[in-house]
């Protein structure tokens, strides 16, 4: 009888071994947060899938996934005409939650909450406004002691999603930038000292008196970092939250293009938050293996159904209805 036990048990661990599927993405550090959860449970639900993320940045998980040397890529900056052609496989984009992105800073003696009008973000980066206690910030600040101190911009030195929807918006509100600089995951910063994702511009932002830095929402609030509200584009100085950032996402979901490739930087309406996205999963849609297209597939069709409950606790917004309907039958197509 403990013959036929163990048997049984040994061809049970073959069959899961001839089904297990281990599931290789890479890509953007903005949503790593809720896909490293995500990617956790599903696991637990599903221990015959195991997906393995490394957060190494926008640029990097466009490039593997265009080379074919992964699964999937993730992306907060969708991929251009350009790089769609250029690819080695046909990519869809996928939108998974929406995000915002913040002003960071850590001036000594200064604890306050700190209003920043969108062309004075883009002076500090194009190095015109160079210290803390410029007019123009003090405008936007009564009542608060500024120092005379100068201002280490801290950017992204990898290619970036964070970095794309940053420069994304700041091309919207400043012509200076969009001439001299313009949107990319990687651009040629004017001022300031780089790190590596969004882990590397928060730890110099908390280390470096001084300094002024932008990050994914969840990044400023598990490290306890002053962050500042953002003029919108109605004019009014809005600190973001979830419900800003859906406030945001309200006009790009009704009018959601086929690709999902879209910008909802610098909306329009009162509560909307200004420097708030969409980020991506980019799936190819033919795999060269049909069993970890469909083992995708379920992921994705998981993640609408009980993953984006999830995120407003980590400071993430869910997918509007109407965009979770329209991946529902985006997913049906992978092959």
């Amino acid at each position: 009888m403990k013959l036929k036990v163990i048997a049984a048990g040994v061809l049970a661990l073959v069959a899961a071994g001839a089904t297990a599927q281990n599931i290789n993405g890479a890509g953007a550090t903005f949503p790593y947060p809720i896909y490293s959860k995500w990617f956790s449970e599903y696991s637990k639900l599903h221990p015959e899938v195991k997906i393995n993320y490394q957060s190494i940045g926008s640029g990097g998980g466009i490039r593997q996934v265009s080379e074919g040397t992964v699964d999937f890529g993730a992306t907060d900056g969708p991929m251009s005409d350009d790089q769609l052609k250029a690819a080695k496989v046909k990519v869809m984009h996928i939108p998974t939650v929406l995000g915002a992105v913040v002003p960071v800073y850590n001036i000594p003696g200064v604890n306050k909450e700190l209003n920043f009008s969108s062309d004075v973000i883009a002076d500090i980066y194009l190095g015109k406004i160079t210290t803390w206690n410029d007019p123009r910030i003090a405008k936007d600040n009564p009542g608060v002691n500024l120092p005379a101190n100068s201002i280490l911009p801290v950017y992204r030195s990898d290619g970036s999603g964070t970095t794309y929807i940053f420069t994304d918006f700041l091309s919207k509100v400043s012509s200076d930038w969009q001439t001299k600089v313009g949107k990319a995951t990687s651009v040629k910063w004017p001022s300031g000292i780089g790190q590596k994702g969004n882990e590397g511009v928060a730890g110099m932002v908390r280390q470096s008196p001084n300094s002024f830095g932008y990050v994914e929402l969840i990044y400023a609030t598990q490290n306890k970092m002053s962050y500042g509200s953002v003029k919108n584009a109605a004019g009014k100085f809005v600190k973001a939250t979830t419900e800003g950032v859906t406030a945001a996402a309200a006009a790009a979901s009704k009018t959601m293009p086929a690709d999902y490739r879209v910008s909802i930087t610098n909306a329009p309406g009162a509560t909307s938050y200004p420097i708030s996205s969409f980020t991506w999963l980019l799936i190819p849609t033919h795999s060269t293996d049909p069993a970890k297209a469909r083992a995708l597939a379920g992921f994705v069709d998981w993640m609408l159904t009980n993953g984006e409950a999830e995120a407003a606790p980590l400071t993430y917004a869910p997918l509007p209805k109407p965009v979770q309907d329209m991946v529902r039958k985006s997913i049906a197509t992978i092959k």
